[in-house]
């Protein structure tokens, strides 16, 4: 008598199981590693492209953002509606390319802000607006400027 055989199908199944469970495993890898390297590239291009340069910023009017710049001249407008502080960045008015605005209602929340920020390095953050040709951002509250260092 014959000892039974299996069928041939029955014996290559694990390891055609094995190869594709193999193949599967290292697509799934490969698509981690392609999405995992997309995030890190969109990351590094987000914070490079969400920090603009004052002379950037005219090219974003209407876009929040982060625009960077030295305080070069400051000025408190105490007898003008409203009561205006302006910091200018890079250029000094009336050629300023750049300002950040805060109103008389918001000054207080910001001490003295034509001296504490005066000749410094300065982040702002917020909504860019066209007055006159010139980009600005109105700065509401302190924590929208951060001083750099």
């Amino acid at each position: 008598m014959g000892v039974a055989r299996k069928p041939s199908y029955f014996i290559s199944m694990p390891k055609f199981w094995f190869r594709c469970l193999e193949d599967d495993a290292m697509k799934t890898a490969r698509v981690l590693m392609l999405v995992f390297s997309c995030f890190a590239a969109s990351s590094v291009l987000y914070a490079q492209a969400g920090r603009l340069t004052s002379a950037e910023a005219k090219n974003h009017i209407g876009e929040r953002a982060t625009v960077c710049g030295n305080v070069v001249s400051a000025h408190y407008a105490a007898r003008t509606k409203g009561n205006p502080t302006f910091l200018n960045l890079d250029e000094p008015y009336p050629k300023q390319i750049f300002t950040i605005l805060i109103w008389g209602s918001d000054r207080p929340k910001f001490g003295d802000p034509e001296n504490t920020y005066a000749n410094k390095k300065v982040c702002v953050t917020g909504l860019i607006k066209d007055y006159r040709g010139k980009p600005e951002i109105v700065a509401e509250q302190p924590d929208q400027i951060q001083l750099q260092k």
